[in-house]
């Protein structure tokens, strides 16, 4: 007996795409798919001439793709190698951009790169971001003041998610009032510590799977940037921390130590208000990350990121240790076991 092949899922935002594709040239070749990323966000690629071009697809209902215009357009004029935004239309969510390549930092790590190699690559990336904004012209000044804030009311609800999220998923039930209350009053005693340290612009995603290895990528200048579009202004540690202490791979103690080593010799903030962010910033974007997979898997229905979480609760343990997240500390061992377990009632 014959069976008839299944019929083709429907994609119209696919075909809506390749429709805008063609009013900007007809010879664009129909989208091929990349892949998609934590958000909404899908990518494809498109040939014309003989030269690949990368295309976002962000449904408006869901994403908004202004931020990430007006980040490009900063990182360039800094003189960083962001993609080139070759063509935009907001309304329907679509953005076609320069084809950096495939290969990722991740990929280079796979096919044999020194480790230590491609994280100095990396951190000199980010030396070279913060001087240059320190230094920025005036003319990025009015994309630049729009870029929103990283204060303590944001960390504070990024940090909630654990208790939004992760807290229902191993108990069954939402976090009761006092509890989430006890959780905000320990937050906000470590974040109203953090020493004052000259602000910055913070990528927020800065590890090796949105970081691309340029053609003839010998220092920072060979480094593509992508996934930038929650960029906020804020603490000069935290991308390093966002590098170092990455939530989907394991970084060589000894390469994150010289990596750490090295920004502080080169940078120009203290040792010990540097390390202050580093730490509480360490943990704060593990707590949300925490949340953030767990949103993942069952709101999005998007379950592969689960299994990063005991990783996560091994970067949790070991930064509970320091003496400025005491407070933080205390609530975890009241309520979760070293392994992200509840504690028994």
């Amino acid at each position: 007996m014959s069976h008839a092949a299944p019929a083709a899922v429907a994609d119209p935002r696919r075909a809506a795409l390749d429709r805008w594709l063609r009013s900007i040239h007809p010879g664009f070749t129909p989208a091929c798919p990349l892949g998609s990323d934590a958000s909404f966000r899908r990518y494809f690629r498109s040939i014309r001439d003989t030269t690949s071009h990368v295309v976002m697809d962000a449904p408006p209902e869901h994403e908004d793709v202004g931020p990430f215009l007006r980040v490009a357009a900063i990182l360039r004029a800094l003189g960083l190698r962001a993609p080139e935004v070759l063509a935009a239309d907001p309304e329907q969510g679509f953005v076609l951009l320069e084809d950096l390549g495939d290969r990722t930092f991740t990929r280079a790590l796979a096919q044999g790169m020194p480790e230590e190699d491609l994280y100095r690559i990396a951190a000199g990336t980010l030396r070279r971001l913060q001087a240059r904004w320190a230094e920025r012209p005036d003319a990025i000044a009015p994309e630049a003041d729009r870029i929103p804030v990283y204060d303590h009311s944001r960390l504070l609800d990024e940090a909630r998610l654990l208790v939004d999220w992760y807290w229902p998923e191993v108990h069954g039930t939402p976090a009761p009032e006092t509890v989430r209350d006890g959780f905000d009053q320990a937050w906000r005693e470590v974040l109203h510590r953090l020493p004052e340290l000259p602000a910055t612009l913070v990528l927020r995603d800065f590890h090796v799977d949105n970081l691309m290895l340029l053609p003839g990528a010998g220092d920072a200048e060979g480094c593509g940037l992508l996934d930038f579009q929650d960029a906020v202004i804020g603490s000069p540690a935290y991308d390093l921390v966002s590098l170092l202490e990455d939530a989907r791979r394991d970084v060589s103690p000894a390469v994150a130590q010289a990596i750490l080593e090295d920004t502080l010799a080169a940078g120009p903030w203290s040792a010990g208000p540097f390390l202050h962010h580093y730490r509480v910033l360490g943990v704060q974007r593990t707590v949300k990350v925490i949340g953030i997979f767990t949103r993942l898997a069952r709101r999005d229905l998007k379950p592969a990121y689960q299994v990063h979480q005991p990783r996560l609760w091994r970067l949790l343990e070991g930064g509970l240790q320091a003496a400025e997240l005491e407070p933080v500390a205390g609530w975890f061992r009241r309520h979760f076991r070293a392994d992200g377990r509840p504690c028994a009632r």
